[in-house]
């Protein structure tokens, strides 16, 4: 997943209200009607929320009849654990350099002065 994906990923998660409809679906398919439920604001402002997931990746839609169904992307979730394994990766074999400059420098033998 490229920068500019993960970004729109990133933007889709950073509100509180998508964040929860993504918790929502993490547990199944969902109707529209279903998601904006627990929400307190109007079905067009729900559709605004679920077209940037959608854009995002995060979320797909159907319609069958006259109710549209969302379901979760796994393949964008797993995207940004991409992402978090390779900074911890990163982070890790800064440490293990720390933890080596540390224990190069306690191995050393000390002058002492008088």
């Amino acid at each position: 997943m490229g920068a500019a994906a993960l970004d729109r990923v990133f933007h889709a998660l950073a509100d509180t209200s998508r964040l929860g409809m993504v918790e929502r679906l993490s547990r199944g398919p969902a109707s529209v009607k279903e998601l904006a439920e627990p929400l307190s604001m109007a079905l067009p402002s729900v559709m605004k929320h679920l077209k940037v997931l959608e854009a995002g990746g995060l979320v797909r839609s159907e319609k069958t009849g006259r109710v549209r169904t969302y379901r979760i992307q796994p393949r964008a979730l797993a995207a940004i654990d991409t992402w978090i394994e390779k900074r911890r990766a990163a982070y890790d074999a800064q440490f293990d350099r720390l933890a080596q400059m540390l224990a190069d420098d306690d191995a050393r033998p000390r002058r002492t002065t008088r």
